[in-house]
């Protein structure tokens, strides 16, 4: 089991950027897949954006897809979700989660095991 802590959200004005990050403790990060997920009210989880463990490879999917960079850092137990151009739409609560892998991607929510307690992204017109 890894702990995951996201932190980097807040508020911003559209066509602005953020960089969130996610800090993981309590396991061997680079065994660990990582993914970006979001989620609006009213709506429900979506995928935004995984990498492999070892980072050679990243997936993206939604409407953030090309707006958007997921790098991960095995030596600071960190991975970051970069993101630009932000609309209001993209508002939601971000969360970063885990899931135990080292060369593949994955992107749905019940292929994660560890989950952080997300971030808050305001997107302001």
């Amino acid at each position: 089991q890894v702990q995951l802590e996201e932190s980097g959200g807040g508020l911003v004005h559209a066509g602005g950027s953020l960089k969130l990050s996610c800090a993981a403790s309590g396991g061997t990060f680079s065994g660990y897949s990582m993914g970006w997920f979001r989620q609006a009210p009213g709506k429900e989880r979506e995928f935004v954006a995984a990498i492999s463990g070892s980072g050679g490879r990243t997936s993206y999917g939604g409407s953030m897809t090309g707006r958007c960079t997921i790098a991960k850092d095995n030596a600071k137990n960190t991975v970051y979700l970069q993101m630009n151009n932000l609309k209001t739409e993209d508002t939601a609560v971000y969360y970063c989660a885990a899931a135990r892998g080292y060369f593949n991607t994955y992107e749905t929510e019940r292929q994660y095991s560890d989950w952080g307690q997300g971030t808050q992204v305001t997107v302001s017109s």
